[in-house]
């Protein structure tokens, strides 16, 4: 941890801080060690019913149905924000204004060229 070095553009993560690492209380340190041994346990019940050769029913994980549910039903969790919004935008509404003017110069161009007769209009089979 010595040698970590700070990127320009991030901040240092709040794990390699020495000031939330060193310095942590015991109560802080405890209710750290009860939450991973929590997450231990669930995780070895977990694999018990993932690896049981009788196993005949199906395996319920809750945070796998949450997120399922939650992309099933994206607009009822959607909450609009600037971010996403000026995103809507971008990729939304800037490509058709850009392929309108795109199109309309060339065959404005195209116009031009025929009503001046110097438009080459011999048949193509391909383009």
């Amino acid at each position: 941890m010595a040698d970590y070095k700070e990127a320009p553009l991030a901040s240092r993560p709040k794990t390699l801080d020495p000031a939330e690492y060193f310095n942590l209380s015991p109560e802080y340190r405890r209710a750290e060690e009860e939450r991973a041994a929590l997450r231990a346990n669930l995780k070895r019940q977990y694999q018990i019913q993932l690896n049981n050769p009788l196993r005949k029913e199906l395996i319920e994980d809750p945070a796998l149905t949450r997120w399922t549910y939650a992309r099933t039903n994206i607009y009822t969790h959607f909450r609009p924000t600037t971010k996403t919004s000026l995103l809507g935008a971008l990729f939304g509404v800037v490509p058709l204004f850009f392929w309108f003017a795109v199109l309309k110069t060339d065959r404005d161009e195209r116009e031009e060229k025929i009503k001046a007769g110097t438009y080459d209009r011999t048949y193509k089979i391909s383009y």
